[in-house]
């Protein structure tokens, strides 16, 4: 029978293929070369990934080498077919003119008891071994996986979650679409809010809302480097960064208007307007007061907009952003921090805002 078999893959018949495979399951369930066969068929129906698994899982459990050549060889075929159906696939993308734009794509945090199961499909479609996945995968906020061209990030975005793994991508266009105003204080809290604010250009106006345009609220914190001096080799003074605070910044996002509010600790002026607890200015080196100040904006905030959906979680996101800094610093990011040089935390803190903004907004 399985000369018969192996006749009918020559001939390309695949009925008659079908049915002696069928047959000799039924008398020998457990025979590896049925198994193998069984294989064949489902990578000449196009279900390669199922053929894939079953090849490997055969490969680890047999001694006969003529068929682990062949297991071997179908392995190779079947990734020289992925291989080209995904080429193909982003030609396809990249030739829409919105697609050729540099993006961005984020894996989303899995955890539970279906983490293991992510994990292997995740290695299948990456072709990455479990450990090197269970590195990469998060499992509390985002990570920064890819930049490049949009419709490869498509490409392997569409792959990834077909195989079960959240994840997110947005070109730099639709992110710089998005309007940002600085807010300077708020006017005016109830029944809505208005804020003097500013626009890129820094024009200062007016904007009013319902707080109930409100949806979502990203809280993060930027560190702020400072050249210190600190003992190197051989005793010798070095100077090098080191963190030495934190500038807190919170972004509102309304949907209905396609723009993010964007506050900052030590920009927001705390002696204006409803949250004024002081009749004098704050001096800007008055962190205890700034910070006191600070988590009274949010908790009102926080009391007002009660159905909006916080993101806190940028510090692990910004991290998986530093093997990315330089795609990074080419996104403007209406961060105005005095540091002798750019850093990429500030973009990505602007990216980490905007691609929420961007999957609250297509949800």
């Amino acid at each position: 029978m399985l000369d018969a078999i192996a006749a009918a893959f020559d001939r390309q018949d695949y009925q008659t293929a079908a049915q002696l495979v069928a047959q000799l399951l039924a008398q020998s369930p457990q025979n590896p070369w049925a198994q193998f066969y069984a294989g064949r068929l489902q990578e000449v129906s196009g279900k390669l990934d199922t053929a894939a698994d079953t090849y490997r899982q055969l490969l680890r459990a047999t001694t006969n080498q003529k068929l682990a050549g062949y297991l071997r060889q179908g392995i190779q075929r079947i990734e020289a077919k992925q291989r080209d159906r995904r080429q193909q696939a982003i030609a396809q993308a990249t030739a829409e003119p919105n697609n050729n734009a540099p993006g961005f794509l984020v894996l989303e945090a899995v955890t539970g008891d279906d983490r293991a199961t992510v994990v292997q499909n995740f290695a299948r479609v990456m072709k990455l071994d479990a450990y090197t996945v269970r590195m990469l995968l998060p499992n509390r906020g985002w990570r920064l996986y890819r930049a490049g061209v949009t419709g490869e990030l498509q490409v392997y975005g569409q792959e990834l979650r077909q195989a079960g793994i959240p994840t997110f991508w947005a070109s730099q266009p639709e992110i710089e679409a998005i309007q940002l105003f600085r807010v300077n204080s708020f006017q005016a809290a109830s029944p809505k809010a208005t804020v003097v604010c500013q626009n890129v250009q820094d024009q200062v106006g007016f904007l009013s809302f319902d707080w109930s345009e409100v949806t979502q609220r990203v809280e993060g914190m930027l560190p702020i480097f400072e050249q210190v001096l600190d003992v190197g080799y051989r005793n010798r003074l070095e100077r090098k960064a080191e963190t030495q605070d934190y500038a807190h910044f919170c972004d509102l996002h309304l949907p209905g208007r396609r723009c993010i509010l964007r506050l900052h600790d030590s920009s927001y002026q705390f002696d204006e307007g409803v949250t004024a607890n002081a009749q004098v200015a704050i001096a800007p080196t008055d962190r205890t007061t700034i910070r006191t100040n600070w988590n009274q904006l949010m908790a009102l905030l926080k009391r007002q907009t009660p159905n909006a959906e916080t993101w806190s979680q940028f510090t692990p996101f910004g991290e998986t952003a530093a093997d990315f800094s330089r795609p990074l610093l080419r996104l403007k990011p209406h961060i105005y921090l005095s540091r002798r040089e750019d850093s990429y935390w500030d973009s990505a803190f602007h990216l980490y805002s905007s691609l929420i903004f961007l999957r609250g907004a297509k949800r």
